[in-house]
């Protein structure tokens, strides 16, 4: 549960600091206001993805922290157990921030993590419905996801899904083999070759690079002789040179320290100048002493650099490697190639015995893949049928009591060849797709295809009360974030999703965004937001509607744009009807 929010130089938030309760929280203001940029800042907190725009303007971080409260929840104790993270009193503290550079910082209980650990942890507690996440049910893979959380098969489904891919890699695996022990020759051919040609030219790490540099002094030697014989004279050989000139001076500040010990220092630094110009006057003469011009020496370089430069141009090339993935550059390229190609002769010598062992590995996956895949259609029709008639009867509450909800479970494809093996896919072999008739004698069809924005909104909402409200999810997400969800919907229903809410509220903490007054009269917890300015910056803030009266001039509000008579009366029968009945 979402005990404490901090929000600092998010978009137009400035400072905010608030603590929630359990129940139902509701959140309203006018169009504009801000209300999508504190779902926002949570979402940010959830491990949302984030960039420096999220930064107030003006300034350099944003940062938002919560203290969660995680109770007893096992899958979260685990979580941070795993990476020896330590809650106080099953409490946690969250902090994710941002700066105008793009970095950005997460940490749990003061201990850096991922923004993908963020995201999964966070997942465990924390569920937000977007307005537009209702289109979620348009996509089929979707409905499996549903059915399998309300099922309890997650964990059952990622086995599933890791043995399936294993299986795949290895008919993969089997597939590229060598067909034929012709091919199998001529290709161990080919690589012996490369790697002869490879041994024969005797590469060293880094030889291009000390190569290419000797080169380039050999065909420069007489400007580089020049430059140096150049400097070396005005240097350390004339007698105007830097080195009579400091050997004076030196000389001069030792008399003048005799006398005046206030300039010993700068004497010091001097004669330690002296002494640095006569080491490099030794090393400029030694350089140029050694320095000399072989003709011979740049014709055997620029022959060893042209055979690594075929060599790198044969074996480096992405596009002639036969294949093999090379990452390195330069010489490295052309090492890497030839320990590819021993690693290939390896497995090709050993491909006949490997390719057995590889078909009995395939073989035994398989039986294994049809027998999970049979536990899990067998589970999955169980639990389509209760939740066809739960989300049904939910249904009917909601304004849809003509609607015939249903899941559909059908085989992937024909059996194979005649055998009994199934057509399997990455989650199992059934197709799952969640069936609507909202009216009553039409049959049942995709949902994609006749369901309105607000029936998709409804079902959605079904769903969601149907796996609160069933064991399965009694253990999962303890805060729930509706953002809008009631768009395009009034009246009965309207007040139905609002019973369902303030339901769901007596079980988990709920977040809802609306802007219908007969959702907000059930608040629990009711905060608006506003948006206010000073003339020169705008910022947004929430106010906590505590006393009767501010609840029912805003749901006036809400009502007819204004706070007239008959508007506040409505408001407050609202209220004496729906408001503060869990305490009652």
């Amino acid at each position: 549960m979402l005990e404490e929010l901090s929000v600092r130089n998010f978009a137009l938030i400035e400072n905010l600091a608030l603590t929630f309760e359990k129940g139902l929280t509701i959140l309203t203001g006018e169009t504009g206001a801000g209300k999508s940029i504190i779902v926002g800042s949570l979402s940010f907190l959830l491990g949302a993805k984030a960039d420096s725009s999220f930064i107030r303007t003006g300034c350099e971080e944003a940062v938002v922290s919560a203290v969660i409260f995680m109770g007893k929840n096992n899958d979260a104790v685990n979580w941070l157990k795993g990476r020896d993270i330590k809650a106080e009193d099953e409490r946690v503290i969250v902090r994710r921030s941002i700066k105008t550079n793009g970095r950005s910082s997460i940490y749990v209980q003061n201990i850096p993590v991922s923004r993908s650990e963020l995201s999964d942890f966070m997942s465990i507690l924390f569920d937000i419905h977007g307005q537009h996440e209702h289109e979620s049910l348009l996509r089929r893979e979707s409905h499996r996801q549903y059915l399998d959380r309300y099922a309890m098969l997650e964990t059952e489904a990622i086995e599933f899904n890791k043995i399936f891919l294993g299986l795949a890699d290895k008919r993969k695996t089997l597939e590229n083999s060598v067909s034929s022990e012709k091919e199998r020759d001529a290709r161990i051919g080919l690589l012996s070759f490369c790697i002869d040609e490879i041994e024969k030219a005797s590469i060293k790490s880094g030889e291009i690079r000390a190569l290419e540099a000797e080169s380039a002094r050999l065909s420069s030697f007489e400007k580089l002789t020049g430059f140096v014989t150049t400097g070396a004279a005005s240097f350390c050989e004339d007698d105007v040179s830097a080195l009579s000139m400091v050997r004076k001076t030196r000389a001069s500040f030792e008399n003048a320290a005799s006398i005046d010990a206030g300039i010993e220092e700068i004497s010091r630094r001097i004669t330690n100048l002296f002494y640095e110009a006569e080491d490099i006057t030794g090393e400029i003469r030694g350089y140029l002493a050694a320095l000399s011009f072989d003709p011979a020496r740049l014709e055997i370089v620029q022959e060893r650099l042209a055979l690594l430069y075929r060599l790198k141009k044969k074996y480096a090339d992405p596009n002639k490697t036969a294949g093999m993935l090379i990452e390195e550059e330069g010489e490295e390229a052309i090492l890497a190639y030839r320990t590819a190609a021993i690693a290939e002769i390896e497995a090709l010598n050993s491909s006949a015995e490997d390719r057995e062992h590889l078909q009995n590995e395939i073989k035994t996956l398989e039986k294994e893949i049809a027998l999970r895949a049979a536990r899990l259609t067998e589970k999955r029709e169980k639990a389509g049928l209760k939740l066809s008639g739960v989300v049904r009867g939910i249904l009917k509450n909601l304004g849809m009591a003509g609607a015939a909800f249903s899941v559909s479970i059908a085989p992937k494809g024909p059996i194979q060849g005649g055998s009994a093996q199934l057509t399997c896919g990455p989650w199992g072999a059934d197709e799952i797709e969640f069936m609507l008739s909202a009216n009553t004698g039409e049959p049942p069809r995709e949902l994609a295809r006749i369901a309105s924005g607000g029936e998709l909104s409804r079902v959605m909402l079904a769903i969601k009360t149907a796996l609160i409200a069933d064991s399965a999810e009694h253990q999962s997400a303890d805060t729930l974030i509706f953002d809008e969800i009631d768009t395009g919907i009034g009246g009965e229903v309207a007040l139905a999703v609002g019973e369902y809410l303030w339901k769901i509220g007596g079980i988990k903490q709920i977040f809802c965004v609306t802007h219908l007054a007969s959702i907000a009269s059930r608040a629990d917890n009711h905060l608006r937001v506003e948006k206010i300015t000073d003339g020169k910056r705008t910022t947004i803030i929430l106010k906590n509607l505590c006393r009767i009266e501010e609840k029912k001039s805003e749901i006036a509000r809400m009502l007819s744009g204004d706070k007239g008579k008959t508007a506040l009366a409505h408001a407050g029968e609202l209220l004496e009807k729906y408001g503060g009945r869990r305490n009652g």
